[in-house]
């Protein structure tokens, strides 16, 4: 009895460790492939709204991004 619930608590620590790490590097991965936002789709986005960005707006917009990283 002791030892079948000592075999589950191992085997949920085990599967747990095992997700973390499997999902870690999943998402390693896509990060990889799909970066995060930057100064071209920023430029692009507002370009799309009606507005020409200078540099400066771009910078305060690619600090307000990495900020919510």
């Amino acid at each position: 009895m002791l030892q079948d619930i000592l075999l589950v608590v191992v085997g949920l620590v085990i599967g747990l460790v095992v997700g973390f790490f499997g999902a870690r590097m999943f998402m390693q991965k896509y990060l990889k492939k799909n970066p995060p936002i930057n100064e071209d789709m920023i430029k692009a986005l507002m370009m799309q709204m009606g507005r020409k960005p200078n540099q400066k707006q771009i910078n305060q917009m690619m600090k307000a991004m990495e900020k919510y990283q």
